[in-house]
């Protein structure tokens, strides 16, 4: 594997199904990882997955609320290692059901499930990568937000999750312009369809991409060398990505990276 002595990217909710493939993605293009995750018993078996794999260090941890994203990014300062980008892969589990049948609680709760972590998340996060920025020669710090579906149109039976969505790409739009100044560039891949489960695979749809076709799109916007970008990509199977040749050019290298 090359490019061990890079700046990691930090993968959140690294142990998940988006989150795995996004690990693997990275790897596969030759970048180290920091995966963080809250489950331990899931970050093992991330482990165990990539047990070959040199470049990958694993950190329990959690982005939940305020005061557990604090403590991360103060964990990471304790690290004293400069951040490439951090991937955000954060969702709370699908519910199904009619908007209307459902409480105001349920909504809330899947607020703080899928929105308010990426709030967390960031404003502790993204100075953070402003200081790797500045202590890095590598290109300008990224953070990728991986936005749930629904956030284009309504997604009919899960209505709550389709508002949350939605909400996510306004965050990422707002954090994209808030950002700027720091430094760092926001954007958020939003995810047109469903991911492929491989533990349910009768329901799966030939059209949803895997964990990895995600991943791979998730590396490919990392490494744009583009001056200009939008807050948004949205991300539609069945195109599936080539993988990245090599995620840092090596000095000197003008060459662009696969995108």
């Amino acid at each position: 594997m090359s490019g061990i002595l890079n700046p990691p990217v930090l993968v959140l909710g690294a142990s998940g199904l988006v989150g795995s493939g996004v690990v693997a993605a990275l790897l596969e293009a030759g970048s180290p990882v920091l995966g963080v995750a809250r489950d331990a018993e899931r970050l093992a078996s991330l482990a165990e997955r990539f047990a070959d794999e040199p470049g990958l260090e694993l950190l329990q941890g959690s982005v939940a609320d305020e005061e557990q994203a604090a403590h991360l990014a103060h964990r990471l300062r304790l690290l004293g290692r400069p951040l490439r980008a951090v991937v955000a892969c954060i969702a709370g589990p699908l519910q199904s059901g009619r908007l209307l049948d459902r409480s105001i609680d349920d909504l809330r709760r899947k607020f703080e499930l899928d929105v308010l972590p990426h709030l967390a998340a960031a404003r502790h996060l993204l100075p953070l990568l402003a200081e790797s920025e500045a202590r890095s020669d590598v290109e300008p710090a990224r953070y990728l937000l991986v936005g749930a579906t629904g956030a284009e149109r309504g997604w009919a039976g899960y209505g709550e999750a389709s508002v949350a969505a939605a909400a996510q790409a306004m965050l990422a739009k707002v954090l994209h312009e808030e950002a700027a100044p720091l430094g760092v560039r926001v954007q958020m891949l939003s995810l047109d369809h469903p991911v492929c489960n491989p533990d349910d695979a009768d329901r799966n749809c030939p059209r949803w991409p895997s964990a990895l076709t995600v991943g791979r799109r998730a590396v490919s916007l990392l490494c744009e060398r583009s001056a200009s970008v939008t807050p948004i990509v949205r991300f539609s199977a069945p195109w599936t990505p080539p993988p990245v040749a090599t995620f840092y050019p090596l000095p000197g290298d003008a060459r662009q990276l696969n995108s």
